[in-house]
């Protein structure tokens, strides 16, 4: 075992005791406990959980790779997801958190007075879930891959048994406390390589400054340099957009109102004892998310510049160690079209050119033991030889930038923090969704708290085996699969949870109808586009077939614009709530004592 597996080893099996230790202590006991944690969680503590549990597998993993890749096009999940939490923590769940219900559908379903409504969120609440879970178990299984030189498929086999433990043990309680500990793991494995890759490159040690700044070697400005690069190659400027603006807007539109929809997410703002707490909580979770989010685009600007200066136009026999490493895991991978034994970074889609067959497993590309890509005919077009998963960028970038040993460890240790923490909050959803919304609210209200309690372990349980065989199996790259689940509660939830709190005449028909609209047109057209099969004589995945030029990433802002027109005329067309429901709208928009809301929240647990 080579030192980098030591030192991964060594630092992954030490915070994964840690996780497993804090989950044993904080076990819960009751459903209180289970399902918002006994609502005892101080303010900075949750603020750093809920960053935990906001900043997933496509924060950590996937944005910078996304960044490094697109340029200004990548901005679009930084505008989105930093947009869409301040919209969650200061337009949502002051209110959301007063209502008292400590999961959406039990909001849903308590509003808009019906069983049916409460049925059809948890349906939106279990599909967007698990669409966003398995781009966790997937990260989890290329960290693994690598640093353990074990397949991607086992890999995601190991996470799933960990999040499975302190998950189902621990339930809320012990997930937030697992997460407050992976928040300190993740953010201090992003920053230390940040640090020293800026320091390296740029003379400064805060990043931020350092991506601003200029080249130690040549004194000239990172994204001035970054740009010659990519145009020498046949890119485009890094600094230039190259998607439409119609589609640049749906995607970051999708991105920031689907964080408004997101059940893991809004359940954080019931673990704390008052609405005052809740804010002071959003607080500190937006203050802990904003240290790496606005790292991220100077450790993708470092790590694209070390990628094309450390692999272009070198001889394959002369790769850096850290080029044969990722070879092994297949998401690294070259194939030399031109016969020059050089490896050529070029614009265009690797493998492209004169019909080249290639053996593949799935989607990466089968390797030899030279390293090179399997193929069965010559090639010698001198296109774009490199194959470079967008995904290892961030795991990558210390190997690349020559940095010690234990910084890689670290920074896999971060990862996998990153990926479990949202995992094990999302899994929380699922079985919360199927107890306590589908079976004790819905279908047998007598249900005791000790079965409520069991079954909401078994549906994690079954939870965690579903999410894993979607992460062996995924539909796109981390932070994409995340797009979609994003897209998904954009149109389901998000027009519902607005009209919820801001519109006294929206009833329970109008709601029920537009979740629908909102989830078959938003989850047909990602599958679709995305996984592919033929609809109304349109050939799957044809991008020339995008609905007004917006890709499966945005398709979300129609379906929920979708949401809204349908919800609004069936509730034109339907009898208005009863009155009570419109007072229960009115008074929660109005202050109240804090002891009157604590009592109320009491009594919804």
């Amino acid at each position: 075992m080579d030192p980098i597996q030591l030192w991964t080893l060594g630092i992954v099996v030490a915070t994964f005791i840690l996780y497993i230790a804090i989950a044993i202590w904080s076990r819960a006991s009751s459903t209180s406990e289970f399902f918002v944690a006994g609502k005892g969680v101080p303010s900075l503590a949750n603020g750093m959980a809920t960053a935990a549990d906001w900043m997933s597998a496509a924060s950590f993993i996937s944005m910078a790779g996304i960044i490094s890749f697109d340029g200004f096009d990548g901005s679009r999940y930084l505008m989105g997801w930093t947009g869409g939490y301040v919209l969650l923590a200061l337009l949502l769940a002051p209110y959301l958190r007063k209502f008292g219900k400590f999961t959406v559908p039990d909001f849903v379903g308590d509003r808009y007075y019906s069983s049916t409504a409460r049925v059809v969120a948890v349906i939106c609440a279990i599909f967007v879930s698990f669409t966003y879970v398995c781009g966790q178990m997937q990260g989890v299984g290329i960290v693994f891959s690598r640093f353990l030189e074990v397949d991607v498929d086992l890999g995601v086999g190991i996470g799933m048994l960990i999040v499975f433990f302190y998950a189902v043990l621990g339930g809320m309680k012990g997930i937030t406390y697992t997460q407050v500990a992976q928040y300190c793991v993740l953010i201090f494995a992003f920053m230390v390589p940040a640090i020293f890759i800026s320091i390296q490159m740029t003379g400064s040690p805060i990043p931020q400054v350092g991506f601003g700044g200029e080249f130690k070697d040549t004194g000239m400005s990172v994204l001035e340099r970054l740009d010659g690069l990519n145009q020498e190659l046949g890119f485009s400027a890094y600094t230039t957009g190259k998607f439409s603006t119609i589609n640049l807007f749906c995607i970051t539109a999708a991105l920031m109102l689907g964080t408004a929809g997101l059940p893991h997410v809004i359940v954080r703002f019931y673990t704390v004892r008052r609405v005052s707490n809740a804010r002071t909580s959003a607080f500190w979770a937006l203050f802990f998310i904003a240290i790496l989010y606005t790292t991220a685009p100077a450790v993708a600007a470092f790590a694209r510049t070390n990628l094309i200066e450390s692999v272009n136009e070198v001889e394959y026999t002369s790769v850096p160690q850290w080029f044969k490493n990722w070879e092994k895991t297949k998401l690294v991978a070259w194939v030399d079209k031109n016969g020059d034994g050089k490896i050529q970074y070029r614009s265009g889609a690797p493998f492209e050119g004169k019909e080249p067959v290639l053996q593949m497993e799935g989607d990466n590309p089968v390797l030899g033991e030279s390293g090179q890509v399997l193929v069965t005919n010559a090639l010698t077009d001198n296109e774009n030889e490199l194959f470079v998963n967008r995904d290892i960028m961030v795991l990558a970038n210390p190997e690349i930038a020559g940095l010690p040993d234990w910084v890689i460890g670290l920074v896999a240790a971060g990862g996998l923090a990153a990926a479990l923490s949202t995992a094990a909050g999302l899994l929380l959803v699922i079985s919360t969704a199927f107890a306590h919304d589908l079976v004790k609210k819905t279908f047998k209200p007598d249900l005791s708290e000790k079965h409520e309690l069991a079954l909401a372990r078994i549906g994690a349980g079954v939870a965690v085996v579903v999410a894993g065989y979607f992460g062996m199996n995924p539909p796109g790259f981390v932070a994409q699969v995340v797009a979609f689940a994003f897209g998904l509660a954009a149109s389901t939830f998000f027009p519902i949870i607005i009209m919820g709190i801001f519109s006294k005449r929206m009833n329970k028909h109008g709601a029920i109808w537009g979740m629908i609209a909102g989830l078959l047109f938003t989850g047909i057209y990602i599958i679709h586009f995305r996984i592919g099969f033929k609809w109304f004589g349109m050939e799957a995945g044809a991008e020339e077939n995008w609905l007004f030029g917006i890709s499966p990433e945005g398709i979300g802002t129609i379906g929920m614009l979708l949401n809204f027109a349908v919800a609004l005329v069936i509730s034109a067309l339907t009898p208005a709530p009863p009155r009570e429901v419109q007072e229960l709208v009115e008074r929660i928009r109005l202050p109240e004592e804090p002891e009157e809301a604590a009592e109320a929240f009491d009594a919804s647990v």
